[in-house]
């Protein structure tokens, strides 16, 4: 079952709306813009809660942002060599 859904008038630049109209596809251009502002609302909460950490642990520097990047390539590096090969 899905979501209900409720009909609303929208304005933003034409170029914009053209470009979202044409990458559509079958779903149609409410989908894609629906898809759209799913993705910014999460991004809008990951964003309050980087701000909440913040406020309680200080920000986060560049030094610590760096290691998890290299514990995640290392990790994904270590999965692709224990992954069997593909036939």
């Amino acid at each position: 079952m899905s979501e209900p859904t409720g009909k609303y008038s929208i304005t933003m630049p034409r170029d914009i709306a053209e470009a979202a109209k044409a990458r559509s596809g079958p779903s149609g251009l409410s989908a894609y813009v629906a898809a759209a502002v799913a993705r910014q609302i999460e991004r809008d909460n990951l964003n309050e809660l980087i701000q909440v950490a913040e406020a309680e642990h200080g920000p986060i520097t560049e030094d610590e942002i760096q290691a998890l990047r290299d514990q995640l390539h290392q990790a994904r590096r270590q999965q692709a060599h224990n992954e069997p090969n593909a036939a």
